[in-house]
């Protein structure tokens, strides 16, 4: 049977390849988004599509939809987007949450909330497993986005007790892959554009700070298996890709793979930045049977691809 589906921020990186993964599977997909970090280009082959709607609204502000599913991803999720206004960044995070959950609820609509892997912060375990609570700064310039996430979570799992709302929760760790802004900040982009222009390859600190990359494919299949789960299983669950590279890996990695002559220069640390990221997916794999296949090598290849046409 058709599903009507909302996707929040269906008009960013992650939310339009959800969008078009959703419809190729048959439902009728809602896609929301403010144009804040989402970009219409990105969903542009979608439009002539009947069973593909665009709104434009932000989640901060209620809206009334009538949906069986939703996805909220409506945040801005580099840092320099999210530190541009992070007063916004947390009212997004919560508000948002609070209006679709109150859709949910009015709809009895099952409802995925796309958290993230920073709500564990710089993390004193390694890798870091459901269960672990976090180091989480609530004072520093991060926080509008961690902290935001993490108060999201909170009010789904209240709306789960208090209303019954049927919840699920995933919690994203980095991800790549074409329909990324090739100027949002985060490091793959950051690295593929500077090797595509030879500039200089910037890394802070002594670049062994690690992070684990899950291409968006894999991504998105994680989501629509957690959303599909078993009644009853509301997460969190880790989602990404395992295999950890250290910045100074990942840069010397994207060098060979674009041909660049760039350089590899050092800059201070930003406050907060965590010095290592790798999820533990063995939730994953028990209850969504997920884990990813693309190679960090094969990925990279097909992002570098899409760079080099849109830069």
């Amino acid at each position: 049977m058709k599903k009507r589906i909302l996707v929040t921020g269906g008009a960013g990186f992650l939310g339009s390849h959800l969008c078009e993964r959703l419809l190729k599977e048959g439902n009728d997909v809602i896609c929301l988004d403010n144009f804040f970090t989402g970009d219409k280009k990105n969903i542009e082959h979608l439009m002539d599509n009947k069973y593909f709607e665009l709104v434009r609204h932000d989640v901060s502000e209620p809206i009334s939809l009538e949906v069986d599913e939703i996805y909220n991803l409506a945040c801005p999720a580099s840092p320099p987007h999210y530190q541009f206004d992070p007063v916004q960044t947390t009212i997004t995070s919560v508000m948002g949450a609070i209006n679709m959950l109150d859709i949910a609820r009015r709809t009895k609509a099952k409802i995925l909330q796309a958290s993230t892997s920073e709500v564990y912060g710089d993390p004193e375990i390694h890798p870091q497993p459901e269960s672990y609570k976090g180091s989480v700064s609530t004072t520093g310039i991060r926080a509008c986005y961690d902290e935001g996430k993490r108060c999201a979570e909170t009010l789904f799992f209240d709306y789960y007790r208090q209303y019954g709302v049927d919840i699920k929760v995933v919690r994203i760790f980095n991800t790549y892959g074409s329909n990324m802004n090739p100027y949002d900040g985060r490091v793959v982009s950051n690295f593929i554009v500077q090797a595509i222009k030879g500039e200089d390859i910037t890394i802070y600190g002594d670049g062994m700070q690690t992070r684990s990359f899950c291409y968006v494919d894999d991504l998105v299949d994680s989501m629509i298996r957690m959303m599909n789960s078993r009644d009853g299983f509301t997460g969190p669950v880790n989602v990404g890709n395992p295999g950890e590279f250290t910045m100074l890996e990942l840069a010397q990695k994207v060098i060979s793979l674009t041909g660049s002559n760039s350089k590899i220069i050092h800059l201070p640390l930003p406050q907060d930045d965590p010095m290592q990221r790798q999820p533990d997916i063995t939730l994953a794999k028990k209850e969504l049977n997920w884990e990813p296949h693309v190679s960090l090598e094969e990925g990279l290849k097909k992002t570098i691809e899409y760079f080099k046409e849109v830069i």
